[in-house]
């Protein structure tokens, strides 16, 4: 990849982070669009440098990030659920994040080759798109619950799993599925954002324990260690200025104009690829 390559890439991803729409499926369209070849290394430059965009959460949520839980424990509570009570917003984001983990492990070669296919991003977007338009009725906006307990981050962290079909979005997986149990949509988008965090830093972790075992694994990590740089420095910068928009957008206005955007952008990808095109512009 050229500097402009990896500088557009590292943009779309910290645009779409954190927004509905899915940012390895627009890393995808836009990879292919600029007529970059799905190399190994391309395949994980589009998961480590979100790595870049999940740091820009933790610097703009710094204060609640490394927070501990100072009310008193519940009376008789033993030690290892005092302890539980002290690191609550840590416990909670570990259960969440244990489904991903697991599954990510387990069907980590069917993911990446569904990376390969800008036909399942289509789709998966339009669908998506489709169920945006109706999930703020389908979860009801009157819902004033923002108290997130075990039970309920386990369940945003199944609903996340859905995500690693290219296309689905993890930030739309996991606000939906903080909607499901009754979160306000503030405060699903906000724990979403956290669980970027751990999610994707192991993400970025085992792809550059795959690279690292590939042949000659070391060479492409030295070679591309600028490629890397740019585009994490890229991602984190862009990410900051996303996060803003998103909540103060979906805090007032809903998921409808995402919806919206998702069927557009994967009717437009179908339309070209049925008419033969193949979405190279370079």
């Amino acid at each position: 990849m050229s500097t402009l390559e990896t500088i557009i890439i590292a943009i779309v991803e910290g645009l779409t982070e954190f927004l509905p729409v899915s940012s390895t499926g627009h890393m995808i369209i836009t990879q292919n669009l600029l007529g970059v070849e799905s190399t190994e290394f391309v395949k994980a430059f589009t998961f480590i440098i979100q790595f870049g965009a999940i740091l820009s959460v933790v610097v703009l949520y710094w204060k609640r990030f490394f927070q501990l839980n100072h009310t008193p424990a519940p009376e008789g509570a033993s030690s290892l659920k005092r302890f539980l009570h002290k690191y609550d917003f840590y416990w909670k984001l570990f259960v969440a994040f244990i489904p991903a983990a697991v599954l990510g492990l387990l069907f980590s070669d069917m993911i990446d080759a569904m990376l390969e296919s800008v036909t399942v991003v289509a789709i998966t977007l339009i669908l998506g798109g489709i169920f945006m338009l109706f999930c703020d009725k389908i979860f009801n906006k009157g819902s004033e619950k923002t108290e997130l307990t075990e039970k309920r981050a386990f369940w945003i962290g199944l609903f996340q799993c859905i995500s690693m079909i290219p296309g689905v979005s993890r930030s739309m997986a996991t606000i939906v599925g903080g909607m499901s149990q009754k979160l306000t949509r503030k405060a699903a988008a906000e724990f979403s954002f956290f669980l970027a965090v751990p999610t994707m830093f192991a993400a970025t972790c085992f792809k550059m324990l795959k690279l690292f075992l590939e042949p000659d694994g070391i060479e492409i990590i030295k070679e591309n260690l600028g490629t890397l740089l740019i585009g994490n420095v890229v991602a984190f910068i862009v990410a900051m200025l996303a996060i803003k928009f998103f909540i103060s957008f979906v805090t007032k206005y809903g998921f409808k104009a995402f919806g919206w955007y998702r069927i557009i952008v994967g009717g437009i990808i179908l339309a070209m690829l049925a008419t033969g095109h193949n979405l190279t512009i370079a």
